[in-house]
């Protein structure tokens, strides 16, 4: 298996409220002759989509696996997937269901969740959805460090209320072979030490990340948005990864 065929195909998966959009600068640096990069809009995030809040963990799992197949992934010729920030979830259960089909997954900002890890246990059944955030309370919960005002102003018009089901919903994983898929925590808002000691510590957000068999850590100081603040560098992370044969 050549490197050129593990990295024919990068799958991009944003986080919570929003869509394929939210790639638009990371892909102009990506797509070239020997790079397919797709964006995904995951269940749920179709503005739309008139059933979009009722859309659950497993339709956005079965909307990458859908993904990885019409990429043409495959045991021989694996994808890279790229999980920002809340795609950590559906993420890590395509990882648990289907390790074969990932050649690496690139963490961005994130990292893999353990079994039994619920985003949101305490929102009420009878919330439909999660509008995002004003600013002022979403920069206490996650870094909006180098996000210009038009930036904010894009994020807040086309940002896409998070599904309850989604936010409610356990991650149950069973496949110690998910460990085993070569993973990049590219760190963000939070150093790559920092990550790694919270993760010896056994803090719950990087349960997870101490069980990792193949893990490699970069550091791309910035805020939790960087396909915004820093699309080039980031694209050029995700590429180099991508393209690695071990």
């Amino acid at each position: 298996m050549t490197p050129s065929a593990r990295s024919s195909a990068i799958i991009l998966v944003p986080g919570h409220w929003l869509g394929a959009w939210a790639w638009d600068e990371v892909r102009e640096h990506l797509n070239t002759d020997t790079t397919r990069a797709i964006a995904l809009t995951l269940p749920g995030l179709d503005g739309n989509d008139p059933d979009r809040a009722t859309k659950t963990l497993e339709d956005q799992a079965a909307a990458i696996l859908d993904a990885l197949g019409q990429a043409g992934a495959s045991e021989d010729n694996p994808a890279t997937l790229v999980a920002h920030s809340g795609a950590n979830a559906p993420v890590s259960l395509v990882i648990d269901r289907h390790p074969e089909l990932v050649h690496r997954v690139v963490w961005v900002d994130s990292g893999p969740v353990a079994s039994g890890s619920i985003f949101a246990p305490d929102l009420p059944s009878e919330v439909e959805e999660l509008a995002l955030p004003p600013f002022e309370a979403l920069g206490q919960q996650a870094s909006l460090e180098g996000l210009s005002p038009e930036v904010l102003e894009r994020f807040r018009a086309k940002a896409v209320p998070e599904p309850g089901p989604v936010l409610r919903q356990a991650v149950e994983l069973t496949n110690e072979r998910r460990r085993r898929v070569r993973t990049t925590l590219a760190c963000c808002s939070m150093s790559s030490a920092q990550v790694l000691e919270l993760a010896r510590a056994g803090h719950p957000m990087f349960t997870e990340v101490a069980t990792l068999e193949n893990v490699d850590v970069i550091d791309l100081p910035t805020g939790h948005w960087p396909m915004w603040s820093r699309p080039r560098d980031l694209a050029e992370i995700i590429k180099s990864e991508a393209s690695r044969s071990y």
